[in-house]
């Protein structure tokens, strides 16, 4: 019975009912992190696993007889990539055709095409690596949060120590340990977020690099009329009636 109540005497629960108020608001900060890496980690994984489905059946879109009928291939999800690069393209190109006579002859089909269609990507490349900089953050700042929740607390063991006059083993041990403990805390809560920030940035590379391909044959279909093949071949697709 007194080994158990001995027992109860160390640990977690022991850290933070014996800490005081800059223990606790570290070990709270240190819950809040994790939480807030975790749901970036959970809601961007999501999201990759999404878009990466999208990006394998976008080649379907090349496979369509029609423009309209590519459309209708890639879904009528507003946030699909894919289909919105496809609509910029084609606006465009609409606007480049019905520019007047004597402002159409300053204008370049290819550059402005190829500008409409960066903003798009510029502004999804946002969309995806938002969040990324919380996992950055929690990942290069927990470990230091929960050492300094261990310097203060080995400061107030020792001055315990001090106070009571004892400095055995059993008397220095216990509170010294305890207060590593927020140590392993922040790595604990530093490593997931370092890691699933690498993860995400490696899946948001693939991502844009699909994404950088279509739009790149999307550039090339809107100013020939084909798509030009990674073999160096044309693959043809009738150009569309694009005010459809």
């Amino acid at each position: 019975m007194n080994s158990q109540f001995e027992h109860s005497q160390f640990g977690l629960a022991n850290v933070w009912y014996q800490g005081d108020v800059v223990t606790k608001t570290v070990a709270l900060l240190l819950l809040v992190m994790s939480l807030a890496s975790w749901m970036v980690i959970i809601i961007k994984t999501l999201d990759l696993i999404k878009y990466k489905r999208i990006a394998k059946s976008a080649e379907d879109f090349w496979h369509s007889e029609d423009f309209a009928a590519g459309l209708d291939k890639l879904g009528s999800d507003p946030a699909n990539p894919f289909r919105q690069l496809a609509l910029e393209g084609r606006e465009a190109t609409l606007h480049h055709r019905k520019t007047k006579v004597h402002l159409h002859d300053a204008l370049d089909i290819s550059d402005w095409v190829t500008r409409t269609m960066r903003n798009a990507m510029d502004e999804f490349t946002s969309r995806l690596q938002s969040g990324l900089a919380i996992t950055a953050s929690v990942g290069s700042t927990a470990p230091f949060v929960g050492l300094f929740g261990t310097v203060w607390g080995i400061y107030h063991a020792l001055l315990s120590i001090g106070a009571a006059g004892q400095a055995t083993i059993d008397k220095v041990a216990g509170p010294i340990g305890e207060s590593l403990i927020m140590t392993a805390l922040g790595l604990a809560v530093a490593i997931p977020a370092v890691l699933g920030y690498n993860a995400l940035v490696r899946g948001n590379k693939t991502v844009l690099q699909k994404l950088g391909r279509f739009a790149h044959d999307l550039h090339a279909y809107f100013v020939t009329g084909t798509r030009v093949s990674s073999i160096g071949s044309a693959n043809s697709m009738p150009m569309p009636a694009l005010d459809r």
